[in-house]
């Protein structure tokens, strides 16, 4: 099994990506229609946060339904901003990462996804995802 793999082979180079001024009802739609978990939040290519479908959850579970059972995730969400949900202390990864690295740091610190930054710009996203992928496919070689 080749450890030494840079994780610029597996990323996600086409990433989906938010603003600090896009809403919380923009980032659960984009993440429910791409079927993805994680979303970066950048201003002017530069990370500032990433915020996880976990994070929504977090926010909108107890009050998901209004006294006549209706939904009131919208409503829940306009009471709060991308910037007091995001996570703003974000650890990152080069492209250069080995593949075994970044599956470390998954381990050690329960990430599920990481962004990818060259030059101080956003790159890339890698997920766990990502590296199951790769080493099931890899067992198979």
């Amino acid at each position: 099994m080749k450890k030494d793999i840079p994780v610029s082979q597996i990323m996600t180079k086409n990433i989906l990506r938010l603003s600090l001024s896009d809403s919380l009802s923009t980032a659960e739609s984009l993440m429910k229609k791409n079927h993805i978990r994680h979303l970066p939040v950048v201003e002017n290519e530069h990370i500032v946060g990433m915020i996880s479908l976990n994070d929504l959850l977090r926010i909108s579970f107890a009050d998901a339904v209004d006294a006549n059972g209706e939904e009131v995730e919208s409503a829940v969400y306009d009471m709060f901003t991308i910037e007091q949900i995001m996570t703003r202390k974000v650890e990152w990864i080069s492209s250069e990462t080995s593949i075994a690295e970044a599956a470390k740091l998954f381990l050690e610190f329960e990430f599920h996804a990481l962004p990818v930054v060259d030059d101080d710009c956003l790159t890339g996203i890698v997920t766990t995802t990502d590296i199951i992928r790769y080493f099931l496919n890899e067992g198979n070689e």
